[in-house]
């Protein structure tokens, strides 16, 4: 049987454990563009899997979890199908694998077990993305939405970058998305999503230009960075003004070049994607500010999206939006069967105040779905306790620094950054994009003396 067409462009995350099993995983598949990745310590770098950038699968010896790990390991995993690797006496046993992982193959696999069964996950995983529908039409009843769908289907043709702008939790991703399938070319290609606020020190290169095996200690098979798996599709950079100046320039130059080159190889390859970027920040005070690069921003906002908050959308949009997940939770039977919610629940919807925006109703809507299909009614006192605890957080204020003048998002950096490099104030400046006389001055201006923790940042509500 031929399984090669189905290792084409597929991630291999290899767990061994005390299992000598990863050299072996690589040579089977060295004769295919597979990325046989060692994962025993990189449990918390997983890719995302609800929009996963390419077929991702898990080779896991038992070994790896020994000690009551598999929890966690499958929580982690976030439903990647995975081959279990062990000793054949405790195959399929339900004390050592939970029934949807039935893979399982002796540590003395052959290469031709090993493909064999990577193939047909591979052809699972493929058609069931094959099935998976294009983003739905959001929610617009009102005014201002109406108005951003009918600019997201003037610029979804388009090739230009696109920056979408909004409050936390509006559905930047979602707008993201459809521009991604409006598009005729680029809508056929990967969807990548990066959210540039949780990319580790350290790792900007690796990540997104990805390395050359033998690169550095650990790369022991090359890796295609995300500017290579977007290309041919889009790639959507969320939180893009929490990326540092210092890894703005690396990505402007990507822009410009359209190349990328990765970490160890000195061969350039040439990538075409398209770009949504996205952030909840206002890119213009930064720029007038110094911590944005004027040339990156005129070069992400060639076309601009903005995203009304839902306080500006108004209650009809509440309303429908919340129906719509209720929807989702209950199915339409049971649905049915209990009845449209009550007035007084709507009423209550359409009054209250979100300032985490869609996602914080949509986590209101699911906890009174969950309450509805347990009690299979609208229960009154469990939905209004749930509604109570739904009310906006405080924030503690930060008029302390406020008073003094005081940016407390950039003082709060400042120490971040010397943290990292241990209080040196040239590896500190490097690490911001700035000079050393501009962090000493900056450092003079907040008042930083050397080993001060920084002050948490308020949280955004949620």
């Amino acid at each position: 049987m031929s399984v090669s067409p189905a290792f084409d462009e597929l991630d291999l995350y290899v767990w061994e454990g005390k299992a000598d099993i990863l050299d072996r995983v690589a040579r089977c598949m060295s004769s295919f563009d597979v990325d046989v990745i060692r994962a025993d310590d990189r449990f918390m770098n997983l890719p995302e899997r609800e929009q996963p950038l390419r077929p991702s699968l898990a080779v896991m010896s038992v070994t790896a979890i020994d000690g009551g790990g598999l929890p966690h390991a499958t929580e982690l995993l976030q439903g990647m199908p995975v081959i279990w690797v062990g000793a054949s006496t405790r195959e399929r046993d339900p004390r050592n694998y939970p029934p949807e992982y039935l893979h399982v193959l002796p540590y003395d696999f052959t290469c031709a077990e090993l493909r064999t069964m990577v193939a047909k996950l591979v052809r699972q995983l493929r058609a069931r993305a094959a099935e998976a529908p294009a983003p739905g039409e959001l929610v617009a009843l009102s005014e201002p939405m109406k108005g951003l769908l009918a600019e997201v289907n003037t610029f979804a043709g388009s090739d230009h970058s696109v920056l979408v702008q909004g409050e936390t939790g509006v559905g930047k991703e979602r707008v993201a998305q459809l521009l991604h399938h409006g598009h005729p070319t680029y809508g056929k290609g990967a969807f990548v999503a990066v959210n540039c606020g949780a990319i580790p020190d350290g790792l900007f290169e690796s990540l997104f230009f990805g390395h050359a095996k033998g690169s550095f200690t650990g790369a022991v098979h090359a890796h295609r960075g995300y500017f290579e798996q977007a290309t041919g599709g889009t790639l959507f950079l969320d939180e893009i003004g929490d990326l540092p100046r210092y890894q703005q320039v690396k990505l402007l130059r990507v822009l410009e070049d359209g190349a990328v080159t990765r970490l160890g190889s000195a061969t350039p390859l040439r990538v075409d994607f398209r770009l949504v970027a996205a952030t909840n920040r206002n890119l213009r005070e930064m720029v007038a500010a110094g911590e944005f690069r004027a040339d990156l921003f005129y070069r992400l906002a060639v076309i601009e999206l903005r995203i009304p908050s839902l306080e500006e959308r108004g209650e009809a949009d509440k309303i429908a939006l919340f129906k719509a997940v209720l929807t989702g939770v209950l199915g339409e039977p049971l649905l049915q069967e209990l009845g449209e919610a009550p007035h007084w629940l709507t009423d209550a919807i359409a009054s209250a105040t979100f300032p985490g925006n869609v996602r914080q109703l949509r986590n209101l809507a699911e906890r009174v779905g969950v309450i509805a299909r347990q009690t299979k009614s609208w229960e009154p006192t469990l939905i209004q306790r749930a509604l109570a605890l739904a009310r906006p957080v405080e924030v503690p204020s930060a008029a302390p620094l406020e008073r003094r003048g005081w940016n407390a998002t950039e003082r709060n950096r400042i120490i971040a950054a010397l943290e990292v490099n241990d209080w040196r104030r040239q590896d500190a400046a490097q690490h911001l994009g700035i000079s050393r006389k501009v962090l000493w001055e900056k450092m003079r201006k907040y008042q930083i003396m050397d080993g001060e923790p920084g002050v948490p940042e308020a949280p955004e509500a949620s």
